[in-house]
């Protein structure tokens, strides 16, 4: 079943996270499906920690922009627009190169809040880590 409430593209969403921390990290869409949304983002000198693996806080923005460009695409964006209200992370594997995916889902898509899981996994497709993203449903000030 079809979740979005917009025709949306993989160009679409990679436009509006111009001059965004998505630019600045690379994040880049690469896929949308009926009921899902993919991202990929590298592992460079963005997104290290010291030690020469990924930051942990780089795989929460990551898990947070596909979940919550994934929730605004399932509001009626002339009234609405969903924020973050909690993100729980679970860091199972480092890498120290390449690209990570994201993909998020759904489990809840309610009038005032959202529920999402996304995974992160490499590209053998091992998994970096796993996330859930809750989000509120705000009016628009019209």
């Amino acid at each position: 079943m079809k979740i979005w409430k917009h025709d949306i593209t993989v160009s679409f969403v990679n436009d509006r996270g111009k001059n965004t921390m998505m630019e600045h990290l690379g994040i880049e869409f690469t896929e949308i499906g009926d009921d899902f949304l993919v991202a990929k983002m590298p592992v460079d000198h963005r997104t290290k920690q010291p030690v020469g693996i990924m930051h942990g806080g780089a795989s929460c923005v990551l898990a947070e922009s596909v979940g919550s460009t994934a929730a605004n695409m399932c509001v009626d964006q002339n009234y609405f627009y969903c924020v973050g209200l909690d993100i729980n992370t679970n860091h199972i594997r480092s890498i120290r190169e390449g690209y990570v995916f994201a993909t998020a889902k759904p489990f809840h898509i309610g009038k005032s809040t959202h529920v999402w899981g996304i995974e992160i996994v490499n590209e053998e497709k091992k998994i970096i880590s796993v996330n859930r993203l809750t989000m509120t449903v705000l009016n628009k000030k019209l």
